[in-house]
């Protein structure tokens, strides 16, 4: 696994402070990397062959190649299979559009039948093919989307991309690719769209169990420590599940994604000012950082289920649904802190200092997420954040 890197600090000048710190990973579970996989049924051709001279996507680098060895750990896809929200959402968007699905052409990426995985998985997705006798459906293909030849268009892209914080790891570019070069008009997109969430946090066990350990450890005065301490521990988003009442505000929607429209610019940088008012007295330590997916049907009936100005909307209940209230309303994976856990659990920026909060108090300021020159895999984040007169930067890395 690659750790984590940025984060560096300055010092306060004028009332203003400005922190980037260099980092490694952060307390939280390990950092799960995702393959490119494909499927299909019915009747396109598919070619596997590896890296064609003619390749119509990116060049894979050698860090592209580290990148899809580091799926080939078999523990990375027990922990996303075992994601039993995760997986029976999926399973439930399927059959809820199966009389869609059954008979066309489908392309599904990040899951198995007609498997394009870049990753040494593959050869273990052959073996479970082979002996489910279902090699006459199934063609498991060890290749990049991006490097596979299919001659026919497909009917459906079923997917699972998302990354921590939604977009870490880059991989919603092969969807991007794939529905560019080979979906049909009115096809199906699962899931649908995606929309990332911020919200204020107060999370004083998480900093206490950290730093004030190091005030007094077993009698011994180690209070020259805690610089050393908050560095290490807050230099990198932190991948951990927090709850309802860590945060200080109802959410606001950093990003919408239409799977159907987006384009890769639009991932490339991200940027969303915020506005936020202090629901209680308390220290706020950073933001959390959260998503949900939607699953609908095909992009020509897709407009009755997106809101009106998606870039300008403002969670109310900070809640998103994870089943759908009727017929007529889309499925939702949601990795919320009031819902079940995920796997993906959530991403918090922590700041290195909390900042003591009166109730009502203002906090606002942007947040950017780029991906980074170093590589496209990794995210660069920006956090600028001015409350009680003072103002302050906090950059990370995501890597």
């Amino acid at each position: 696994m690659y750790p984590y890197s940025g984060h560096v600090n300055g010092s306060g000048v004028g009332g203003s402070y400005y922190e980037k710190r260099s980092g490694t990973v952060q307390k939280g579970r390990p950092r799960r990397r995702r393959g490119s996989r494909s499927y299909h049924s019915g009747g396109a051709t598919v070619s596997g062959n590896k890296q064609p001279k003619q390749a119509e996507g990116p060049l894979c680098t050698e860090f592209d190649m580290d990148y899809f060895r580091s799926y080939s750990h078999v523990g990375v896809h027990e922990a996303m299979i075992k994601d039993s929200i995760r997986t029976e959402t999926y399973k439930e968007a399927i059959m809820q559009h199966q009389s869609f699905i059954a008979g066309n052409v489908i392309l599904s990426l990040f899951c198995q039948v007609y498997a394009v995985d870049a990753s040494g998985i593959a050869l273990q997705a052959l073996d479970i093919v082979e002996a489910n006798n279902l090699s006459d459906k199934i063609i498991v293909l060890h290749n990049r989307v991006e490097d596979v030849r299919i001659d026919d268009g497909v009917d459906v892209i079923i997917s699972e991309w998302m990354g921590y914080m939604l977009l870490y790891e880059s991989m919603l570019g092969s969807i991007i690719y794939a529905r560019d070069r080979w979906l049909k008009p009115g096809g199906l997109i699962l899931p649908s769209s995606a929309t990332l969430y911020m919200a204020p946090v107060t999370q004083s066990d998480r900093y206490g169990e950290s730093i004030d350990f190091w005030r007094s450890v077993y009698g011994i005065d180690s209070k020259c420590m805690l610089k050393l301490c908050i560095s290490c521990a807050f230099e990198a988003p932190s991948i951990e599940t927090i709850s309802g009442e860590n945060l200080n505000n109802f959410p606001l929607q950093v990003k919408y994604v239409d799977c159907y429209t987006v384009s890769s610019g639009e991932i490339e940088f991200v940027t969303k000012s915020y506005k936020f008012k202090s629901m209680m007295r308390a220290p706020l330590h950073g933001f959390a950082f959260w998503f949900d997916v939607k699953f609908y049907g095909p992009a020509t009936a897709m407009h009755r289920l997106m809101p009106l100005h998606p870039d300008d909307n403002q969670v109310k209940d900070g809640s998103p649904r994870k089943k759908r209230a009727n017929p007529n309303e889309a499925l939702v994976l949601s990795t919320a802190p009031e819902d079940p856990p995920t796997h993906w659990q959530q991403t918090v920026v922590y700041f290195y200092d909390p900042l003591e909060v009166e109730q009502d108090q203002i906090i606002e300021g942007s947040v950017t997420l780029t991906q980074s020159r170093e590589h496209y895999r990794f995210m660069n984040i920006r956090l600028e954040y001015v409350t009680g007169g003072r103002s302050f930067v906090k950059e990370s890395m995501m890597r």
